[in-house]
């Protein structure tokens, strides 16, 4: 047995346990231990699970609930620079994240050490075409369809679809998206390896991207998530997301 300590953080309802280690530390997560400790039934419950390991760069591992890897997470990279500047008890602004996505930067604006505001460069937004009935396939460092959403369609109903549509670029995240205005949207989102989300960030710059491209918002939106409003800007074919980190609990799990 092993006892854990990590802190749970959530951006916009995107919830997500860290555990922060320095580098030289051996690897000990597996798919099964972070499926195991995401569970909301039998472990503590998680969109997510974060690596942040420091030293003299910081980077960052990504477990789904369902204990595959993601490349990516908007809402994910900010609670993991907040979490790293809690436990070094940092005073930094901004910090550098290495990701299997790619190098991104994230900026802090910390009320205390529990909760504050975030923005990161997500890099380039790649727009890749659309499948039929959807508004396109982006990808954010992890990939995307976007679809508009329709009021007739039940939770089974989008599920079918999403299933249907990921299954045909071998696997995405999916938003069902209403056009609120020409700075707002709103959307929904099955994520991969999770299923329905709070709010998902690069999501949220895949639909604006999206959107943008078909004529249907500008270039600085507001996207409601079901968990709370995330900002994204997008400029010269990438994106910057914005929105709130908080901090949950300390968390001690007993791990087989």
């Amino acid at each position: 047995m092993a006892l854990v300590n990590l802190a749970k953080w959530h951006g916009a309802g995107n919830d997500f346990l860290v555990e922060v280690i320095e580098h030289g530390t051996a690897p000990w997560w597996t798919p099964d231990r972070a499926r195991a400790i995401c569970d909301r039934s039998t472990g503590v419950g998680a969109d997510g699970l974060l690596i942040a390991t420091i030293g003299s760069e910081v980077a960052m591992e990504l477990y789904n609930a369902d204990g595959s890897t993601a490349e990516m997470s908007g809402n994910g990279v900010r609670c993991l620079a907040a979490a790293v500047r809690r436990v070094t008890n940092g005073q930094w602004s901004t910090l550098a994240v290495h990701t299997l996505a790619g190098v991104r930067t994230v900026t802090l604006t910390m009320h205390d050490d529990d909760h504050g505001d975030g923005s990161v460069d997500m890099g380039t937004v790649t727009l890749e075409g659309a499948l039929e009935g959807t508004l396109g396939v982006a990808n954010v460092g992890n990939p995307h369809v976007v679809l508009l959403d329709q009021a007739q369609w039940n939770d089974h109903d989008r599920e079918l679809v999403a299933d249907a549509l990921a299954s045909q670029v071998g696997g995405a995240n999916v938003e069902f998206v209403r056009v609120e205005g020409a700075d707002h949207l709103s959307l929904r989102v099955i994520e991969r390896g999770v299923g329905w989300t709070r709010a998902c960030g690069t999501g949220s710059c895949a639909v604006a991207a999206v959107a943008h491209e078909a004529g249907l918002c500008g270039t600085v939106v507001t996207v409601d998530n079901p968990g709370g409003a995330l900002r994204v800007t997008l400029t010269g074919g990438g994106a910057t997301l914005a929105g709130p980190v908080q901090f949950v609990a300390n968390v001690e799990w007993l791990a087989a």
